[in-house]
């Protein structure tokens, strides 16, 4: 049996979800991925009103949709990070308080924590996010950053991370960090470190996204393949590399839809992803969970570009064989 699809709705926050769910189903989507921000998933709701969850559900089920998953990336961030003005025009305003940076770490550490919450009331099974990172500033080694250094920004992790965790794994729902540029894991060898710093403790796992390892030139069939276990949720998300001899990886302090940056994001299908490669990594270990869409081409219409990425994956897809293809010839 195929996966299921569905759509990220972070991108669409600008809409209610009124509006975006008949839009989801047109475009062909089984279900979302609901984004804890805009009026899709709003955390503080979600656990002061009754029936808040059980209106969201009828909604989408209206429309025959599913959630299987809600986005807590924005928040998530925001729990490790070095807090300085950027979080503000991302953070809801009952966590940014004052913006005073250790008040802002606290907030976004308890907001997790009610994510875990919710996400269990409205029966998703897997929160997908970020972590942020205290020591992702520290990324190139000039000055020279003792080692000492980058073990603390782990420990760190681990101490602020475990609470949050725990009440995960008392609501019985996982926490998938997306590896990511700007989190406390960006790679294979990144990721192994996060896994260690917490005990590999089965709450923490991975939203695989390829399109976040693509231009550093990490496999993204190799980190499925590395972290069978862990793969808690997977964004099917597209990224074009092009390197021209005057742009890098670092992106140029250009900002994306830039023609001049190094890399940029695109419509599935239209980038450097191999996702022929992915489904059958997926398909070795087993993977049977929904297949997210995550769409975002500065250059496309949205709209064309959601039916078109849904399609595209929709095509991609293909059950396992369950025999060898010269089974014919063994003898019994």
């Amino acid at each position: 049996m195929s996966r299921l699809i569905t759509l990220v709705t972070g991108q669409w926050a600008d809409l209610p979800l009124a509006v975006l769910a008949p839009k989801a189903r047109a475009f062909g989507f089984d279900g979302v991925e609901l984004a804890a921000w805009g009026d899709h998933f709003e955390v503080d709701k979600a656990l002061a009103e009754p029936g808040y969850c059980e209106r969201k559900r009828a909604l989408l089920k209206q429309h025959n949709l599913e959630v299987f998953a809600v986005s807590g990336h924005i928040v998530g961030q925001a729990v490790l990070d070095l807090i300085d003005v950027r979080h503000r025009a991302i953070l809801p305003p009952h966590v940014w308080g004052d913006g005073d940076p250790a008040g802002v770490n606290r907030r976004a550490a308890e907001e997790m924590k009610n994510t875990a919450r919710t996400a269990q009331k409205l029966g998703a099974k897997v929160v997908t996010g970020f972590t942020g990172s205290s020591i992702w500033h520290l990324m190139y080694s000039f000055p020279p950053v003792p080692p000492a250094m980058i073990e603390d920004g782990y420990r760190l992790f681990a101490e602020r991370w475990n609470p949050i965790l725990d009440v995960f794994g008392e609501c019985g729902v996982k926490f998938a960090l997306e590896v990511h540029p700007t989190e406390i894991a960006f790679d294979l060898y990144s990721a192994e470190r996060a896994l260690a710093a917490l005990d590999r403790r089965p709450e923490f796992g991975f939203n695989f996204d390829p399109s976040h390892l693509i231009w550093q030139g990490v496999n993204p069939a190799e980190f499925i393949r590395a972290f069978p276990d862990r793969i808690y949720h997977v964004h099917m998300k597209d990224a074009i590399v092009r390197h021209n001899g005057r742009s890098g990886l670092l992106g140029s302090h250009l900002n994306f839809g830039d023609s001049r940056r190094g890399w940029d994001f695109r419509s599935l299908g239209r980038g450097s992803v191999n996702f022929e490669e992915i489904i059958r990594a997926l398909n070795d270990i087993g993977y049977r969970g929904p297949l997210s869409v995550e769409w975002e081409d500065s250059g496309m219409d949205r709209e064309h570009g959601a039916k078109e990425a849904c399609d595209f994956v929709r095509k991609l897809e293909f059950p396992t064989a369950g025999r060898a293809f010269d089974a014919a010839f063994e003898r019994g």
